[in-house]
């Protein structure tokens, strides 16, 4: 059995931008997204609404919620020691698969890396007694994988300037911790010369969204792709493309 798990950053709560998330949602066919920026829950239940997947979760300034067309066996948001968004722990029905989602701080800042830093590490401590069965970890890092380029003309200029007193250099620490803990990036290994830009949608020139899985289970993840068409839907939905990916689950 497979589960088409769609990533979705769906900026400041989505309100207003309904019609168009829900659109493109229904055009990627996931069985389950994990939202981020999902801080209004009428959202998520006008989202269930309008495309028909019955089983939805949010919380009111959460980040992370859900929308599925499986039924859901469980669900629970965790509250690790200095993060500063929970994550949420989602189990579709009829598998023992854990989706883990969560949307870590932004900016681009050494001391906001190494805030991400220990919002990874602390997300990692806490799902510890996880780590023998299949799980993913999906959503929004804020942040760069090792060895992937930067196109620093196009950051604004407030940007550009935080990475400037940061000593002029991006800190990778975050997503080098997650592959150091045994984890595999599944857009890198199933794309490893694309360039999987998700953020902006108007000028995708980053890679800020992701889906992780132990290296032991990467056979089950068997295909991720960055959704960048419709063009003007995407646009006119958030900022971050979506990202699916299709694992094989138990």
């Amino acid at each position: 059995m497979s589960l088409r798990l769609l990533s979705y950053n769906i900026r400041f709560g989505g309100v207003g931008r309904e019609q168009a998330l829900a659109e493109v949602i229904k055009a990627a066919a996931p069985d389950l997204v994990v939202f981020q920026e999902a801080t209004h829950p009428h959202v998520i239940e006008r989202l269930s609404a309008a495309t028909g997947f019955p089983f939805w979760a949010a919380r009111r300034n959460h980040s992370i919620g859900y929308l599925s067309r499986r039924e859901v066996a469980y669900h629970e948001w965790h509250y690790p020691a200095g993060a500063r968004h929970s994550f949420l722990e989602i189990v579709p029905a009829g598998t023992e698969t854990r989706v883990f989602g969560l949307h870590l701080s932004a900016r681009f800042s050494r001391w906001d890396e190494r805030r991400r830093w220990r919002e990874i590490r602390a997300l990692l401590e806490g799902i510890k007694r996880h780590q023998d069965g299949f799980h993913v970890l999906v959503g929004d890092f804020n942040t760069l994988a090792p060895g992937e380029i930067l196109e620093m003309d196009k950051l604004p200029a407030w940007i550009r300037a935080l990475i400037w007193i940061s000593g002029r250099k991006l800190q990778r620490e975050t997503i080098q911790f997650v592959l150091d803990a045994g984890y595999v990036d599944g857009y890198r290994t199933l794309h490893p010369d694309d360039k999987g830009y998700t953020f902006p949608t108007w000028d995708p020139h980053v890679r800020l969204d992701y889906v992780f899985a132990p290296k032991v289970f990467k056979e089950r993840l068997l295909n991720c792709e960055v959704i960048m068409e419709p063009k003007e839907l995407i646009k006119a939905a958030t900022d971050h493309c979506p990202l699916i990916a299709e694992l094989a689950v138990d």
